[in-house]
């Protein structure tokens, strides 16, 4: 697994110890002792595990930060709280598996195999709550709510080519009121800001006397 993992453990002789052991099985571990350090990590991680109680907040309340910002992270809250209202609080707040403390470690992995045969999947996919774009190699493009809208409208149509003017009214724009060269303008500024973070071509085409289509299915989330 090449995708980064976040590990959100303040128990640094345990958080050694499951780093050594994920990182033996393959997972790029990044580690961190509180929710300040996880919240830096999050724009570059696709998978989570996160332990509840922590020096500076709730492990739930991170989940559900982290949740909101990516619908598509793979999420296991690993704790020593087993009662039922945590495990319900953990699974309602966006964990997709809450694993009790001591785990059997081959567990874990396994979990975390399963976890990401859905997060992991190469696919292009585009974040309503983070408003972002990211590609199958894990590059992010942050867009505006116009750009947004824009790609949102595209990845409805599955490759199909969607009108100027279907594009135009979705963005809220009349019609008959709106300079077609402000849509030029801004598919142009989109590729561009795209091919300098990513170094390659975004897959959005003109169609001939139609429209645009983005040539790739992308997955809204």
């Amino acid at each position: 697994m090449t995708d980064p993992l976040l590990l959100l453990e303040d128990e640094l002789e345990l958080q050694d110890e499951l780093s050594c052991f994920l990182r033996a099985r393959g997972w790029n571990v990044l580690a961190a002792s509180t929710i300040a350090e996880a919240m830096s990590l999050i724009d570059r991680v696709q998978m989570a595990i996160c332990d509840v109680m922590l020096p500076d907040g709730s492990g739930f309340d991170f989940v559900s930060s982290l949740r909101e910002h990516s619908a598509r992270c793979g999420i296991v809250m690993l704790t020593a709280r087993s009662g039922t209202h945590d495990i319900v609080t953990g699974l309602h707040g966006g964990a997709d598996h809450y694993l009790v403390k001591p785990v059997n470690l081959l567990q874990l992995d396994a979990t975390l195999h399963a976890l990401a045969r859905r997060a992991l999947r190469h696919c292009w996919v585009l974040e309503k709550a983070a408003l972002a774009l990211r590609s199958p190699d894990g590059v992010i493009l942050e867009l505006s709510t116009g750009e947004w809208q824009l790609l949102s409208v595209l990845a409805a149509a599955r490759g199909n080519a969607v009108s100027r003017k279907d594009i135009v009214q979705a963005q809220g724009h009349e019609w008959l009121e709106f300079d077609q060269r402000r849509l030029d303008t801004q598919v142009s500024r989109l590729r561009q800001r795209w091919r300098l973070v990513a170094g390659h071509e975004l897959p959005l085409k003109t169609a001939h006397r139609s429209g645009y289509v983005l040539t790739v299915e992308v997955e809204l989330a």
